[in-house]
């Protein structure tokens, strides 16, 4: 009923938005037009043109569109007044986007633009043509490309004014080939390459102005000769000269704060983290990996170097000046939660030292407490949830490893890190207790888009001090409910881990892949040692089961299409986790789940699966509604509307299955020929508020396919038969989905 209020209201406004964006150009002053839409196009196929990607050579655009249809941002600019004292005016014109009037100059610039793109593309015949559409006063431009033939490279010549430089590119692979196309972006990429070679081997001064090319080409076949040209030393009032090659004679290291003298890191953590040295060569990637080094500290604010010459000399003094932050902080930050209706609230307090042994060692102690009332609940005696916890976290940014040379700690940016857990959970139903430690390394090649992380190790240590008589009575000891997995995870349970993590991301592409594996040691050594097995045929260490298992995930995530603001988005998860040996079921913590912001966004979540399982009472469907394997597929368009608004349409399918055949989950097993059966679909929309630093979500999400329910036709089918009442789902987020 209140969705059915809301829509005319939506209606309505949606309608008044599309009525602005209409009047915007009715209103334009004699004279002037509306740019209503632009295209580029080519007169035929060109393998290296593509020419939506060349419209960014375009200098005025018409007004954004949601995706790509309607003006929104217009319209919403078209109803604010022309009184700009009063405030909804002024709001409504920063939200919205002015009508962009046609510019004749601009055009003609876009056709120079273009143009200039094509003969840097080879095409140094090309043309442009605008064709302009004028519809009352509405424009649409329609740029024609006209490359024509490409130019080809037949004679590559070198020719280098200075004799030790030219002993020096002697044997220097060049990128440049014969009879490849003529690209303007080659030239300048061989350019920069030579340019950052000599600056890498101890020419401070020289910088890329120093080459060119001279180009003599040949009409009538297309064909160029081209000759790159390394010119000498040349200052206003000197004749011609050698390039100087420098060697760096000092380096000084001083405080950057004029209030304190002294720099609070150690002279071995100063070396460490600098990649100049003295007696060699000045190197520019070694002063840039001086920045990024110091710049990745912890106690360091900001990082200046600066050279010196020496007099009548070809040496260099560096000076290297820091600036470091207050090493102790204190941090205090309150919360509020909402589980499921159930409000409270959350306080932690934070003392952070950012130089703990005087190298950028990061250690943090943290002290959390939340409460929240619980309502709903019948037959227990208390009903609130407090919990308490004591974190500490000593972090340091290099590896601390041994065996490893000074080589590998320099070629990568690492960190390694000691934590310690304790955590405390007094829930109406049980009481639970966690402590945990873990030894882990993070690392990443330099320059590269790859980064690792190795978990040495991981000990987790639950407890279950209490539970309640009714929670023990209704599911633990409940013969006719009996739940071998909620059992499971309800008893005192000891894991110890050992993982590996890879990911990749260089804007396009994404991968994130991780698997970890416990207690192959801790069963290795009952074996040899020849411990005892409990009643249920389990080792047991210190009298606390542990477990054993074998998990696995992949993340892969593919931007397929980008235009203007546009993104086209195709994501596909995988994991698998099976136990095996000391165990027959993953810990619950371990276990996968479905539905949600972050998976089939048409369920809430962990309200999906496992396969074809359907929950009978709600009551403990968060461990039933659980499995063992998980796959997710997303498809999902991204557009910008206007000012920090952002939308997307999505698909989602996927669910999560078990291994193994457990009585308490019915139809919840894997079975490869009902892969396709067992797969949940949705589909939906979604609102993203961009500020920059963090984004803010909002998707709602509808049922397409839901495979619990297989013989009617209502259910199983809800996009033939929807009903938002069961089919719809909100999901509120920060960050993007994937």
């Amino acid at each position: 009923m209140t969705i059915r209020r809301f829509s005319p209201i939506l209606t309505v406004c949606l309608f008044g938005l599309l009525l602005g964006s209409c009047s915007a150009s009715r209103d334009l002053p004699e004279g002037q037009l509306m740019l209503n839409k632009v295209g580029v196009v080519a007169d035929g196929k060109y393998r290296d043109i593509n020419p939506s990607q060349l419209k960014s050579y375009v200098r005025q655009k018409g007004n954004s569109r949601w995706f790509s249809a309607v003006k929104i941002p217009l319209g919403v600019y078209a109803m604010a007044g022309d009184d700009s004292t009063k405030w909804i005016n002024r709001t409504l014109k920063s939200m919205g986007e002015a009508p962009v009037i046609y510019d004749t100059l601009q055009a003609r610039l876009s056709c120079e633009n273009l143009q200039m793109a094509l003969q840097n593309k080879g095409y140094l015949d090309a043309q442009v043509e605008l064709f302009a559409d004028t519809k009352g006063k509405k424009l649409n431009a329609i740029y024609v490309l006209h490359p024509g033939t490409p130019y080809y490279i037949r004679r590559l010549n070198y020719e280098i004014q200075d004799s030790v430089i030219a002993r020096l590119l002697r044997y220097d692979q060049h990128q440049l080939r014969e009879k490849t196309k003529l690209n303007v972006e080659a030239l300048n990429q061989e350019r920069s390459r030579i340019t950052e070679l000599l600056q890498n081997r101890g020419y401070f001064r020289f910088h890329k102005e120093y080459i060119g090319y001279r180009i003599d080409t040949l009409q009538e076949q297309h064909l160029a000769d081209v000759t790159l040209v390394l010119r000498p030393y040349r200052t206003n009032n000197s004749p011609d000269t050698l390039h100087t090659r420098y060697d760096i004679r000092h380096i000084t290291y001083a405080s950057g704060d004029p209030q304190d003298s002294v720099i609070h890191l150690r002279k071995h953590v100063l070396r460490e983290n600098t990649f100049l040295d003295e007696g060699k060569p000045y190197s520019a990637e070694g002063l840039q990996n001086t920045y990024n080094h110091f710049g990745r500290l912890d106690a360091v604010r900001y990082t200046n170097i600066s050279f010196q010459q020496a007099p009548d000399s070809a040496l260099l003094d560096a000076l290297i000046q820091l600036q470091t932050n207050k090493p102790s902080t204190i941090s205090f930050q309150p919360e509020g939660t909402n589980t499921a209706g159930d409000l409270g609230a959350a306080a932690s307090l934070t003392y952070q030292n950012r130089n703990l042994f005087r190298g950028s060692e990061t250690f943090s102690v943290q002290l959390r407490g939340a409460y929240e009332a619980i309502k709903g609940l019948e037959g227990y005696s208390n009903q609130d949830f407090v919990e308490y916890s004591v974190e500490s976290r000593l972090s340091f940014p290099r590896f601390i490893m041994p065996f490893l040379s000074r080589d590998m700690r320099r070629r990568t940016v690492a960190t390694s890190e000691v934590s310690l857990l304790y955590d405390a959970q007094n829930r109406p139903e049980f009481h639970r207790q966690v402590l945990s430690a873990g030894w882990h390394y993070r690392w990443k090649p330099q320059r590269h888009h790859d980064q690792y992380q190795f978990d040495l190790i991981d000990l987790n240590y639950v407890f279950m001090p209490w539970i309640s008589e009714t929670f023990k009575r209704e599911y633990l000891d409940n013969t006719s409910n009996y739940n071998a997995i909620l059992r499971y995870n309800y008893e005192d349970l000891f894991i110890m881990k050992t993982g590996f993590g890879y990911g990749y991301n260089n804007g396009t592409v994404a991968v994130k892949a991780n698997i970890e594996t416990a207690g192959n040691l801790l069963n290795l050594g009952s074996s040899i040692f020849g411990a005892e097995r409990d009643g249920e045929g389990h080792y047991r260490l210190f009298n606390i089961a542990y477990a054993q298992y074998v998990k696995g995930d992949v993340d892969f995530t593919r931007q397929i299409l980008s235009y203007y603001n546009s993104q086209l988005v195709f994501h596909v998860g995988l994991g698998i986790a099976y136990p095996y040996g000391n165990s027959t079921i993953l810990p619950f913590e371990k276990r996968y789940f479905s539905g949600g912001a972050n998976s089939v966004r048409g369920w809430s979540v962990r309200s999906l699966g496992p396969g074809r399982y359907r929950d009978k009472d709600g009551n403990i469907n968060f461990i039933t509604q659980t499995g063992d394997l998980k796959l997710d597929l997303n498809l999902e368009y991204r557009a910008h509307l206007f000012w920090k608004f952002g939308g997307a349409l999505f698909v989602d399918a996927g669910n999560i299955w078990t291994l193994r055949d457990y009585p308490s989950q019915p139809g919840g097993q894997f079975q490869l020929r009902r892969v396709l059966k067992d797969l949940a679909v949705s589909y939906g929309l979604g609102l993203r508020l961009n500020f920059d630093y963090f984004i803010i979500r909002f998707d709602l999400g509808m049922k397409a396919v839901n495979p619990a329910f297989e013989t009617d036709d209502d259910e199983h089918f809800p996009i033939v038969h929807p009903r938002l009442s069961r089919d719809l789902a909100f999901h509120f987020a920060v960050g993007l989905p994937f």
